[in-house]
């Protein structure tokens, strides 16, 4: 995909066991040509887990995007007046972001750069990865389903079996998604049956 004139903002939330799968499709969007701004919520910056430390994330982001991290909420609001962002891509987007965007929170600086987008009337794409996204988060699921201008990486059932409510999205369709994103269209088909 050419994505050359494009600033993609790329925007991860605490799903840390989805972080070394979103990786190369930050570098995906980057080697098409796209401008990448980082942008990350306070979990990223400060929680070291078995799935890698703070500090290694952080390296990753700006070595691929050869941008500054976007880690606070007062560095975010700029994003609104200076429509930046010609699409926002939260992925991963973990159920409590989730549960935030759809009741209009804006605590972190990845829901104030989602906010920003939507003032801006610019497409927001939201690549799930719930464990209660048929649960209690199917309500803000459904929200965000016909709110004008976000759409979603298309998502399925990871795990019925041992976790029946959980959703995630197929990450390697996060281009294609911000790619008819930009055309106002959803991917199709959105709930697909999931595998790595």
């Amino acid at each position: 995909m050419n994505w050359n004139g494009i600033t993609v903002g790329y925007a991860l939330t605490g799903s840390h066991c989805t972080l070394e799968e979103v990786m190369p499709l930050i570098q995906r969007f980057k080697d098409g040509g796209a401008n990448v701004v980082p942008i990350v919520s306070s979990t990223i910056m400060t929680t070291d887990t078995r799935f890698g430390t703070s500090e290694n994330w952080q390296k990753q982001l700006k070595d691929i995007t050869g941008n500054d991290i976007i880690s606070t909420i007062v560095e975010a609001e700029p994003l609104g007046p200076s429509k930046l962002l010609d699409v926002l891509v939260i992925a991963p987007c973990t159920g409590n972001t989730t549960s935030k965007l759809a009741n209009a929170m804006t605590d972190s600086p990845v829901l104030m750069a989602a906010k920003a987008q939507m003032r801006n009337c610019r497409p927001l794409v939201l690549a799930i990865s719930t464990n209660d996204g048929l649960g209690l988060n199917a309500a803000n699921i459904a929200k965000l389903l016909v709110t004008k201008n976000i759409y979603f990486v298309p998502y399925g059932q990871d795990n019925p079996q041992q976790k029946p409510n959980s959703l995630v999205a197929k990450m390697n369709l996060i281009p294609e998604a911000c790619y008819a994103a930009l055309e106002g269209k959803q991917l199709q088909p959105m709930i697909v049956e999931y595998s790595r």
